[in-house]
Parts: C-alpha cells; sequence; structure tokens
C-alpha cells in the first residue's frame, strides 16, 4: 500500500484525553469571556494575563502528548493527535501569546481594549486559535472546514473591531467577502468528493482513490476547487487580492494574528487534505502548486520593491515567502516515488515555522514603534532607528535578514532546506528561478536596513513601550539567530513528526 495513504485503526471512538487541550481551551475562553464582562479594569489586564495563562494550559496538554510521541484517532477517526500536529499546535500558542503581548499597549492606545466589552480581542484571539487546532487535527473533510470558519469568523471580527475607521472598515469587507468566496470554493470542492468517493474520512478517501473505486474526472476537478480554496486562504497568488489591503486596513495587532499563526493551521490542511487524502493524485495537484508557487515568487517579490507601506511590502513579503512553501509541498512525490516525501513536506514545515517566528517580531517592531494617534508603518517612520535605539535596530536588521535569506540566520537555513528538496527531485531550474527571485527580494528587505541604520531620524521621541514586550522581542530576535546558526534540533524535530504522520 502506498505510503502516504492513513491505515491506522481509530482508537476508542469517544476517547476525550487526544481533546485535552482544545476542551480546556473551550472552557477557558468561554470563563475569560464571563470574567471579563465583569471587569471594571480598563486595561483589561485580568483578561490579558488569563489569556495567557490559557495559551500555557493548552501548551502544557500538547507536550504531553508531544512527548508520548503516538498517534491516536478519535471520533471515529475524524480528529487526530499526531507528532506533526503536536508540533505545529506548540508553535500556534507560541505566535498567539507573543502576538497578545505585543498587541496590548497598541490596541488598548486605539481604543480596543476599553469599554464594557474591551476584553473581546482577547476572546476572539482565543477562539481564533481554537479554529486553528482544531485545522491541524483534523482528520475529515468536515472538521477541518468547521475549524477553517471559526478561524475566519473571529478574524473577520477582529479586523472590524475598529468600528469608526474607514479603512479597518473596508479591509473587513474585502476580507469578508473574499473569504467567504474561498469557503465556496472549498465547500464545492469538497462536495465533489464526496460524490466521487461517498466518504468526507480522509482515510477512506485515500483507500477509495488506490481502489480505483472513485471517478476520476470528478476527484480531479474537486481537487480544483480545493486548491483554489486553499490557495485564497494562504494568499498565493492569483488568489493574493485581498492580503495587501487586508494586512495595511487592519490594526497592526489584528495583522499579526491574521498573518502568522493561521498558517501553520494552513500548512496543515494542505497537507491532511493533498497528502494524505489526495496522495495519489499527487500529479494533478503538485502541478498546481508548481504554478501557484512560481507566481506567488515572482509576483510577491516583484511587487514588493515598489511598497513604501512596511505593512503593505511585508503583505507581498508574505506571498513571496508562501512561494517556497508551494515548491517544497510539490517536491514530495518524483514519478510516484514517494520516500523523498518526509524530507520534502519537512521542510515546507520548518520553512512554515521560521516565517511565523520572524513575522512576529517584524510587526512587532512596528507596534513598538506605533504610539497613540500615529502609525509607525511607514518605511521613513524607521529612518534613524539606530540612533534611537541600537538594540532594536539590530533586531529588525536579524529579522530582515532572515526573511532576506542571508546566513546565518534562520531563514537562511529555511531557504536551503527547501532548495535541496527541490534539487533532489532533479528539478535544478525550478531552485535556480527561486535563488533568482529571491535575490530579487532582498533588495527591499535591505532598504529597510539601510533607512534604519544609515537615514537621519525621523523622529526623535523616546521609545517607550511595556517590559514585557521588550523582553519578549529581543528573545524573539536572539531566536531567529540562534536557531540560524544551530538549527539542528527543529529540522530534526519537523522530520521526525513528518515521518511519524506518513508513517501511519
Amino acid at each position: 500500500m502506498n505510503p502516504m495513504i492513513n491505515n491506522t485503526v481509530a482508537a476508542a471512538s469517544y476517547n476525550m484525553a487526544p481533546l485535552h487541550a482544545e476542551i480546556f481551551l473551550v472552557v477557558a475562553a468561554c470563563a475569560i469571556l464571563l470574567i471579563d464582562m465583569f471587569s471594571k479594569d480598563e486595561k483589561r489586564n485580568l483578561t490579558y494575563i488569563l489569556s495567557l495563562l490559557t495559551l500555557a494550559g493548552c501548551a502544557v496538554f500538547t507536550w504531553i502528548d508531544f512527548r508520548a510521541g503516538t498517534t491516536t484517532y478519535t471520533f471515529y477517526n475524524m480528529f487526530v493527535s499526531d507528532p506533526m500536529a503536536n508540533l505545529l499546535k506548540l508553535f500556534t500558542y507560541l505566535a498567539v501569546g507573543v502576538t497578545l503581548v505585543y498587541s496590548r499597549q497598541y490596541s488598548g492606545e486605539r481604543g480596543m481594549m476599553s469599554g464594557h466589552m474591551g476584553g473581546e480581542f482577547y476572546v476572539l484571539a482565543l477562539f481564533t486559535t481554537l479554529g486553528q487546532m482544531i485545522m491541524i487535527s483534523g482528520n475529515n473533510m468536515l472538521p477541518i472546514y468547521l475549524g477553517l470558519e471559526l478561524m475566519s469568523l473571529s478574524l473577520y471580527a477582529l479586523v472590524a473591531m475598529r468600528r469608526d475607521h474607514a479603512i479597518s472598515t473596508e479591509a473587513s469587507m474585502k476580507y469578508f467577502i473574499l473569504g467567504s468566496l474561498a469557503s465556496g470554493f472549498m465547500l464545492y470542492g469538497i462536495s465533489m468528493i464526496y460524490g466521487a468517493t461517498g466518504s468526507l474520512d480522509l482515510t477512506t478517501i485515500a483507500q477509495k482513490v488506490a481502489a480505483t473505486d472513485a471517478n476520476r474526472t470528478i476527484l480531479v476537478f474537486g481537487l480544483v476547487f480545493l486548491v483554489a480554496g486553499m490557495a485564497f486562504k494562504l494568499g498565493a497568488v492569483p488568489f493574493h487580492m485581498w492580503v495587501p489591503d487586508v494586512y495595511q486596513g487592519s490594526p497592526t495587532g489584528v495583522t499579526l494574528l491574521l498573518g502568522a499563526a493561521p498558517k501553520l493551521a494552513s500548512f496543515a490542511m494542505m497537507l491532511r487534505i493533498l497528502v494524505e487524502g489526495l496522495g495519489l493524485l499527487w500529479f494533478d495537484w503538485q502541478q498546481m502548486l508548481l504554478a501557484l508557487g512560481v507566481l506567488s515568487l515572482a509576483v510577491g517579490n516583484l511587487t514588493a520593491i515598489a511598497q513604501t507601506n512596511l505593512k503593505r511590502m511585508l503583505a507581498y513579503s508574505t506571498i513571496a515567502q508562501l512561494g517556497f512553501v508551494m515548491l517544497a509541498m510539490m517536491s514530495g512525490v518524483v514519478g510516484g516515488d514517494a520516500s523523498h516525501a518526509p524530507v520534502a513536506y519537512s521542510a515546507a514545515m520548518y520553512y512554515t515555522i521560521t516565517y511565523v517566528l520572524t513575522t512576529l517580531g517584524s510587526f512587532g517592531l512596528i507596534m513598538m514603534l506605533a504610539r497613540a494617534g500615529f502609525e509607525a508603518e511607514e518605511l521613513s517612520d524607521f529612518r534613524g532607528l539606530a540612533k534611537r535605539s541600537p538594540w532594536f535596530a539590530i533586531v529588525m536588521t536579524a529579522l530582515m535578514f532572515s526573511l532576506a535569506g542571508v546566513p546565518p540566520m534562520m531563514g537562511f537555513m529555511a531557504k536551503w532546506a527547501v532548495l535541496q528538496a527541490v534539487v533532489e527531485t532533479g528539478q535544478l531550474w525550478l531552485a535556480i528561478v527561486a535563488v533568482l527571485f529571491s535575490l530579487i527580494g532582498a533588495f527591499y528587505y535591505l532598504r529597510v536596513v539601510k533607512t534604519m541604520w544609515f537615514d537621519d531620524v525621523a523622529d526623535a521621541s523616546p521609545i517607550v513601550t511595556p517590559v514585557d514586550m521588550r523582553v519578549v522581542l529581543s528573545l524573539n530576535g536572539v531566536l531567529v539567530v540562534v536557531l540560524g546558526v544551530v538549527p539542528g534540533g527543529l529540522l530534526a524535530a519537523c522530520l521526525s513528526a513528518m515521518k511519524a504522520t506518513l508513517g501511519t
């Protein structure tokens, strides 16, 4: 049997142990919502602390499962707890927790934490996290779709939180309309897969495809709609139209909630559906990912050069970075041989984690420089940062170098891992194309560095930032460097998790 077909027998149908983290998060989020309703603290300190403790509690439950290294199916194979899911969840908690730390002062200064319902930012962030956890552990198209919608609906509300802000309202409408279109695409694709196989269970779908019991024409049509829907959610070209406008129009804290952790869940969704469920249709979906990847690299890097708004620049940077993930995903199967799959998919996983960690710091610095009535999102706002705060100029330099793929930063190792996976498939030309577009992309990252270190100071006012944000932001920058110098541990963890997931 093909190694990508999941043939593990489900555990007890109602075994609740694999869902401890999800259950804890639901109960805690509802409790925080009620506690916040009666809170008289305008700064929402209690809500903030409880939200971080909730994420820490989820991390404890997930860490126990990750250390066990077992794969457990429950609820009639609809939910799976495996090493890949647990590792991605741990980084999801980290990303959301860091986002809450970075966003606290920024959101408070913009009235997003005040009033009778001021804690909704934290509660919606937790429900967004819950949706991502369900997506990551979904082994059936129904829970994957429900998790996706829970995450998306929470994000729609977060983008529109500044109701009196015209740009945020416009961004919310664009995101909602295009997100609904993407959901429709995915639902239509799911319905066609169900019509061809008679099941929404990924294990059953894989078995039906392997036994050639399904109508291939309907399967491929369904696959096209599924890939289009996932490309919309990821923001890959040509389904990227919403990304720069929504990134720029959203409050920066919400932009970070939108642009960091959800990428981990989207990667898991793509791997579950395409590899575990429709792995034997590899030739069809790999060609689609190849086109999406090359187009994303080209459009993302070339368009980012013209941007002077940092949030728009980082939006196009996101599109370009996703191109590398797509290239790794389409390198798993060569001529029907899936032996290279764990290496290729673990490279895509490592790249996604790298992107998330680097994006957290980049947007964190934008929020650090912002203040009440002023958004530090233009390139000119970073002029002379090295004279105002040499340490945080160094942190931002490390982050930009990582995004550009400059050694020894974490981003270099991520690009190297993906390029190795592509070259081993015999597609040297594709690796050359990726390198050329990365060289083009280095220009706009290095432009930020040049602005910080060599331009005259644009704003000499002191940077006032909470201690917790300074500490976490510093650790964020150091982590990007350390994981670039010593990448072996995380790379090995990704490879081990991927082998365990593909082998069950």
